[in-house]
């Protein structure tokens, strides 16, 4: 298990690594037509594992739930910590069931070992599964979520304890606990990243895997009042940023790619 949340860590932590075409990589593109350059060994694992979550998220649904999924920054790029934004994911996950009810609603979290690829899978490759998985089955691409919680500052506030008053040293702090308890980290992050990160920056808004969710989720929205013009608003995906839900404009801007795009021959 430990193997698995280190690959998707190293994964992560370098999210333009599939922006080469080299050797052994191909463009693999959505029903949407968003594509990333992905790994040729991981086709069939990535399709596995595709056919595993829809497999679970069919039984969630036959359950009578609403089905959300988490958007997450889990790179470690900046000054965050990979273990720190995992267990921030999985704090998230419970707070939105608890809050609609665990007997209503699941929530899909991407940052569970159990969805790992192999080690040098890289964010392209993590994308191409998420984005099938967020698409849908259909050939229409319309989406298999009823809403999409996209974790913001709040979360990463409520995981430290920090509350408005002096919550950079909140963080100094933190970091000096954790470091005494994993030593190792202060390898891969010092103090003053560390803070700077959590204290101003740690939320989606930073992380190349969730501004390509983004982009995925507008699309889908805008598939799905397209589809439907009585009633094509009503019938869009929930939003939420931050706990609250995202302003209607919000709903249908596009952002900056993170790891989308097709391979690059030079």
């Amino acid at each position: 298990m430990k193997a698995l949340t280190l690959a998707v860590a190293i994964a992560l932590s370098f999210p333009l690594a599939a922006a080469l075409a080299a050797p052994g990589n191909t463009t693999s593109c959505s029903t949407n037509g968003i594509c990333y350059c992905t790994h040729d060994y991981l086709s069939d694992p990535i399709r596995q594992r595709v056919a595993e979550i829809r497999n679970l998220i069919a039984t969630q649904r036959a359950q009578g739930k609403a089905i959300g999924y988490l958007s997450v920054p889990l790179t470690g790029i900046g000054g965050g910590l990979f273990p720190v934004n995992a267990l921030v994911a999985m704090e998230a996950k419970e707070r939105v069931e608890q809050q609609f009810g665990p007997r209503d609603v699941w929530v899909l979290n991407p940052a569970a070992p159990e969805f790992s690829l192999a080690a040098d899978a890289n964010g392209a490759d993590y994308m191409w599964m998420w984005t099938q998985i967020l698409e849908g089955e259909g050939p229409e691409g319309l989406g298999a979520f009823d809403f999409v919680y996209f974790i913001g500052p709040s979360d990463f506030a409520r995981h430290f304890g920090l509350d408005g008053h002096a919550d950079l040293e909140k963080l100094d702090t933190a970091y000096d606990n954790l470091v005494k308890t994993k030593p190792d980290l202060a390898a891969k992050v010092d103090k003053r990243s560390f803070r700077d990160y959590y204290g101003v920056r740690a939320s989606v808004s930073f992380s190349y895997g969730s501004h390509d969710e983004w982009n995925i989720v507008r699309t889908i929205n805008a598939k799905r009042r397209a589809a439907d013009s009585a009633a094509g608003f009503a019938k869009q995906m929930g939003v939420f940023f931050d706990e609250k839900p995202v302003a209607p404009g919000l709903l249908e801007v596009p952002v900056d790619v993170g790891n989308a795009g097709a391979c690059k021959t030079n």
